[in-house]
């Protein structure tokens, strides 16, 4: 039986998902070739989608890439559903054993965005609510995600970044980022050890889509060293696999 044509708002939005998919910008062609649709209707659809604030224009001219206002869109669902349901619920179950707060974050453009936060029940906190943002290159979650990126992802990215000093301990050149992802790659984890907030460490682990290859999101425990220090944050890592996998099921 022969499937019925797509609408032309569903074509619209099967289009948004070929860029998200590709994680990079995209020319006219390179859209054709991955949607398989004709030249003419693909433009067509990049056209309203760009004066719908939805893809933007690379400085080129040439290529299309999501918007901010997509990324809004997609942040908003998904911490909405991090919220109420079987995620949050994950998250609050892995403070209740780890005792520090712990979050889900995932990349947005060339930032870190928390979708979800719970605190611990300790009077000291970091304030980070659910649409915090923070830098890539210096957040545990954020390497994370650097790290599992293509070579190319991950040169675009970082490419078009300052990679501003926070702490003596930041990472600021691409050489020492570089070291640090085959690192992550070979130990299935990231820390943060104090290079974006003096006094707070960090660590996460991906959350993998539903294909169990490309990191979608990322869940972390943050302290004070005062109360635990990276070490012994690292000795949590297991049960942050635990809460991972969990969350990984709701994304299948």
């Amino acid at each position: 039986m022969q499937e019925a044509p797509l609408s032309p708002g569903l074509r619209l939005f099967g289009l948004l998902e070929i860029l998200a998919r590709e994680a990079r910008p995209l020319t006219l062609a390179e859209a054709v070739a991955a949607s398989g649709w004709p030249k003419p209707s693909v433009h067509r659809l990049l056209l309203q989608l760009e004066s719908g604030g939805l893809l933007t224009r690379e400085p080129d001219g040439r290529r299309y890439a999501l918007a901010p206002r997509l990324l809004r869109l997609a942040e908003a669902t998904l911490a909405g559903s991090a919220q109420h349901g079987v995620r949050h619920a994950v998250l609050r179950q892995l403070v209740a054993d780890i005792g520090e707060s712990c979050n889900l974050t995932m990349l947005s453009g060339v930032e870190v965005v928390y979708l979800n936060r719970i605190e611990s029940a300790f009077p000291l906190q970091l304030n980070l609510r659910p649409g915090t943002r923070v830098p890539v290159h210096c957040s545990a979650s954020g390497k994370l995600i650097l790290a599992h990126m293509t070579q190319r992802q991950r040169a675009e990215l970082l490419g078009s970044l300052p990679l501003a000093r926070y702490t003596a301990t930041t990472l600021t050149s691409n050489s020492a980022l570089e070291d640090e992802f085959v690192r992550i790659r070979k130990v299935g984890y990231a820390v943060d050890a104090e290079e974006f907030v003096d006094g707070l460490v960090c660590a996460a682990v991906p959350v993998f889509g539903g294909d169990g290859r490309h990191v979608r999101c990322a869940v972390a425990l943050q302290a004070p060293v005062a109360r635990m220090t990276l070490a012994q944050a690292i000795e949590k890592v297991p049960r942050l696999h635990e809460a991972a996998r969990a969350l990984t099921r709701t994304l299948s």
